[in-house]
């Protein structure tokens, strides 16, 4: 305690601030292969061992079910060929069957249970899971294993042309919630991605063409040469000519991977997201037609409405918008479906409140991709509700007349 009339002196400290700085390379495999489960295929057993100590790893396989409808001898196969590689591999139980579909993302107790059967089997982060299915499948299952223990290894196997040319290749997990497609989620990079070809073969004809709605977005955005290949080869893709449509998947996730790496934005951290081109409005269109709309499918349309509405404010060549639209056509896509039209309480249409969610996902101001030709793009920041009209207006015509 200091005497009277002692003057006190006060140290005041300086600012300090420590700045924590490191990077994590990412890096995984997608292989492209048939009859991934044949005990003379040796992907999946190196898969298990790359960048982990060579030992038997436990490992959760769990089926879309409507792959395991498909393919019922799935689950003996998968069990001969862990027995064959057990050096690498260990079933901590028969695989499990899961429904999928856009549906299974709507599930939060579908969420819980599967982390639960995860605890209760004992996987944990030297584990593996295996997740065989569809986009919307891979999705929930790569949610899952990512926020299980922070964090499982997970092998995608996507059996659908859309998972393996475009869901299936990159960093996100998610599932719906609160009205909202993907609002929960993570970027967590899978341990490997395994295209299995094979599965092709029991698609349905309206699968098999919704799927390949992402390469022709990827080629508008990003490979002129690459639409211009799929305009020569549109017949035999929609005839599901084996090797077109493996050329088709390989040249889509490939550029897909490439834009992941170079984009300098993978966990999708600023507000352009060139690679979600039509996606405003088809995620909305998927959530009005209460799901009747595929995602392939709503993103045909989304793509096809933002390209005439490109052309109406002069940023393309209505030729530009004619041979997206005619490219559309030949693969067999329908581009209206009457929930486009669905209006919301003030009289509006509905679907212009995809453009406030689709803001809202990404945070910062709204930023729409938009074509200037096949092959370029430029962002644009605000949207002309009675353009956007118009283009509808277009596009029922359009259906109408087909």
């Amino acid at each position: 305690m200091s005497s009277p009339g002692e003057s006190i002196h006060v140290i005041e400290m300086a600012p300090q601030v420590y700045r924590q700085r490191f990077s994590v390379t990412t890096d995984y495999p997608v292989w492209f292969s048939r009859d991934v489960f044949s005990v003379c295929n040796p992907i999946l057993a190196r898969t298990m061992s790359e960048g982990v100590p060579d030992r038997p790893h436990r490992v959760c396989v769990l089926i879309d079910a409507g792959v395991a409808a498909a393919w019922p001898l799935l689950g003996g196969m998968i069990q001969c060929y862990a027995n064959h590689h057990s050096t690498r591999m260990r079933l901590a139980c028969p695989p499990g069957i899961v429904a999928g579909g856009e549906d299974c993302k709507n599930d939060p107790a579908l969420v819980m249970r599967l982390q639960r059967r995860l605890i209760d089997l004992g996987i944990d982060r030297h584990s593996f899971v295996i997740a065989i299915g569809g986009g919307a499948f891979l999705d929930l299952v790569g949610y899952v294993a990512a926020t299980t223990h922070r964090g499982i290894r997970l092998i995608r196997m996507p059996t659908t042309v859309l998972a393996q040319d475009d869901s299936a290749i990159g960093v996100k997990n998610g599932v719906n919630a609160f009205g909202m497609k993907n609002l929960l989620g993570t970027f967590a990079p899978p341990h490997a991605v395994i295209s299995d070809f094979s599965f092709l073969r029991t698609l349905s004809v309206r699968d098999r063409i919704a799927g390949m709605a992402e390469a022709v977005k990827v080629a508008l955005i990003r490979d002129p040469d690459f639409f211009d290949w799929m305009e020569s080869n549109a017949q035999r893709l929609r005839a599901f000519d084996d090797a077109a449509v493996e050329h088709l998947i390989r040249r889509c996730a490939e550029l897909h991977m490439q834009h992941i790496a170079s984009c300098g934005d993978p966990f999708e951290t600023g507000s352009a997201r060139p690679l979600d081109y039509g996606h405003w409005a088809a995620h909305k269109l998927e959530a009005l037609s209460q799901h009747d709309v595929r995602h392939g499918e709503a993103v045909a349309i989304g793509m096809s409405l933002d390209a005439r509405y490109a052309a109406l404010i002069g940023l393309l060549p209505a030729a530009d918008v004619e041979r997206l639209v005619a490219l559309m056509d030949a693969l067999g896509f329908e581009l209206w479906h009457p929930a486009l039209e669905s209006r919301s309480d003030n009289g509006g249409l509905a679907l212009m409140a995809g453009l406030q969610e689709f803001r809202e996902h990404l945070g910062g101001r709204l930023t729409v991709t938009m074509l200037t030709g096949i092959g370029s793009s430029r962002d644009v920041h605000e949207i002309d509700h009675q353009r956007m009209q118009q283009a509808v207006d277009w596009l029922k015509l359009r259906g109408a007349g087909a």
